[in-house]
């Protein structure tokens, strides 16, 4: 979950000028403790924080700039929401992360290459050194129109996050470790690659979103997508906003989930410093047609085979293992036998075929790499669904409910033999439409 919350949130901007009074952040209820009960109800795992937007007012007392909550009155200037956040994230168990803008409109030695990238490069230390483990750290290219010159010393950015907190991950256009999906809507391609080759990117061009949505399967580089989205139409709270219908979180989740994607849902809390009810509402709802559709395996109990096993019936691949609840495990066919040239399949016979089903969900094992690239499921013979890619998760919706007995995934085309750890059936009361 995403939390843009700042000067903006006062201003009703969503770009600041970078010229706003300190005095303008006074948030009179902020409960960081509030956001993360948020987090948790919607089954968030990991929190990130805009602890400077392109404004450049910093939600922590930098001793590098006057435009930051020290100088602001509240807390009377005491106040530190980074370190408020990190500990109200760490208090529920949940990975805290921080996004720190390239582009700074109030600095005034922005647009002045190496004076402003060690003045960006303090203030990473500043944040990596002063509140603990981050799992996270988000950057982008965000540049003003003033300062097209301006060039960001991103590989020293990197190695200095590294060598300050060498277990997280940071996140770019380019990686190195998770990739943005090339959009805001919080889509991912219907064909995406967990690998792209780094020598193609650059952080910030724009050129590259089509290969960043989809991946490369002939990549180089293991990078992984994540689908940043905002609840509203805005990234920050204006009173004016409300939260997207239900119908369409889910469409994001299944587009970006269900597309071997994170997602990254933005909620931004108000000006008293508290996510508003409507919000937490809409998160509640989300929360609890995921868990609906999601609870009820209608796989569970069914009879499996497979077009081949590699090892005997004790051997840990067996086709039982799609269905055993353990992504841990996983069925792998013969390394030999390439499904007698027809490509390589999985077979489940129901046992109670009064349940209808409109969502299949199928897995890789996504720890042994990403392989699959052209698979169909096929429902009593008959094809519903002709896919591409799968990786870690892959939600198909079906254009209607169905009350088959036998559902075969054929895998047509993979880069070796596939490894899948789970295949499920599920219903999706909420379904409108027949887009697959």
């Amino acid at each position: 979950m995403f939390f843009h919350f700042g000067m903006n949130t006062f201003t009703n901007s969503e770009w600041g000028t970078g010229q706003e009074s300190q005095s303008l952040f006074n948030p009179a209820h902020l409960d960081t403790n509030q956001w993360m009960e948020a987090a948790v109800q919607t089954g968030a795992s990991l929190v990130i924080l805009v602890a400077k937007h392109h404004d450049g007012f910093c939600l922590w007392p930098t001793q590098y700039t006057d435009h930051s909550v020290k100088w602001s009155p509240w807390r009377e200037g005491k106040g530190d929401v980074v370190k408020e956040f990190v500990d109200a994230a760490k208090a529920r168990g949940l990975d805290a992360g921080i996004y720190l803008s390239p582009w700074d409109r109030h600095e005034r030695t922005y647009g002045h290459e190496v004076a402003y990238n060690e003045y960006y490069l303090a203030q990473l230390h500043e944040l990596l050194t002063r509140y603990g483990s981050i799992q996270e750290i988000w950057f982008d290219g965000a540049k003003g129109k003033n300062a097209t010159n301006m060039t960001y010393h991103f590989q020293e950015w990197f190695q200095t996050v590294k060598q300050l907190q060498p277990s997280i991950n940071i996140f770019s256009d380019a990686g190195p470790d998770i990739r943005w999906v090339g959009d805001e809507a919080g889509s991912a391609g219907s064909t995406c690659w967990s690998t792209v080759n780094r020598t193609h990117l650059k952080i910030g061009d724009a050129s590259l979103e089509k290969y960043l949505n989809t991946g490369d399967p002939h990549g180089t580089d293991w990078i992984p997508p994540e689908c940043d989205v905002s609840i509203r139409p805005g990234w920050f709270w204006h009173k004016n906003e409300t939260a997207k219908p239900l119908s369409q979180l889910l469409d994001i989740y299944y587009k970006s989930v269900g597309r071997n994607c994170v997602l990254l849902l933005n909620v931004p809390p108000n000006s008293t410093g508290l996510v508003s009810e409507a919000d937490i509402t809409r998160l509640k709802e989300f929360h609890h047609a995921i868990q609906t559709i999601f609870s009820t395996d209608m796989a569970t109990g069914s009879e499996t085979k497979a077009s081949s096993q590699r090892g005997g019936t004790t051997s840990g691949f067996t086709a039982f293992s799609v269905i055993d609840g353990n992504e841990e495990t996983y069925w792998a066919p013969k390394q030999t036998d390439g499904g007698h040239g027809q490509g390589y399949w999985i077979e489940l016979r129901r046992v109670d075929v009064n349940s209808a089903f409109n969502v299949v969900r199928i897995q890789e094992a996504i720890s042994m790499g990403q392989r699959i690239k052209r698979h169909q499921v096929l429902v009593d013979g008959i094809v519903v669904v002709n896919g591409t890619t799968v990786g870690h998760k892959r939600l198909h919706r079906l254009k209607w409910p169905v009350f088959g007995r036998v559902i075969r995934v054929w895998i047509k085309e993979s880069r070796g033999p596939p490894l899948l750890s789970a295949v499920g059936l599920h219903f999706d009361p909420f379904r409108k439409g027949i887009d697959a």
